[in-house]
């Protein structure tokens, strides 16, 4: 790798926050480690004896369940977006060349989540800890903003095929 390029990148995330990154305002208002025992507790992790790969930290999970609703994102772009936005890399806590968690991952998280009511408790402490430093909160839903072709009524003349005919 070319040392330049690691300045660079150092240089380009220093421009990001003197521009006003609104991610490190997010993780300076947010104890988002409060969260964290109930996050372990509700994962059911176990401690690793059975071997298989480390989940993700559920600290940086809940970070990208927050993400994706502040930008009504699928977990397909949520994948994505990880991906290519540096500044969000930096608040996930995750590095160039490093694993991050694919929509599969994202979904079985939240979903895990949602059923044991964690995701409820960890949002509504969320909001508070907004609230608390003057902050409007968000509502805290979980949006799949997936796009999915419609089908199209062809019109020719003003016929219309009998499969779309009223």
């Amino acid at each position: 790798m070319d040392p330049h390029s690691l300045f660079s990148l150092n240089d380009h995330l220093e421009a990001l926050s003197e521009h006003g990154d609104p991610l490190e305002v997010l993780e300076r208002t947010v104890d988002f480690e409060y969260f964290r025992g109930w996050l372990v507790e509700g994962l059911g992790y176990g401690d690793g004896s059975k071997g298989g790969r480390p989940p993700f930290d559920p600290v940086a999970m809940v970070k990208i369940l927050i993400l994706q609703a502040q930008h009504n994102l699928s977990d397909a772009r949520m994948e994505f977006m990880i991906r290519d936005r540096l500044s969000w890399m930096r608040f996930l806590g995750f590095s160039l060349g490093n694993r991050t968690p694919d929509e599969n991952t994202i979904r079985h998280f939240r979903n895990r989540m949602t059923e044991t009511g964690t995701l409820k408790r960890v949002m509504k402490a969320f909001d508070w800890q907004l609230h608390k430093k003057d902050y409007i909160p968000m509502s805290g839903q979980i949006v799949d903003a997936s796009l999915v072709p419609a089908p199209k009524q062809i019109l020719w003349g003003g016929w219309r095929p009998a499969a779309f005919a009223e």
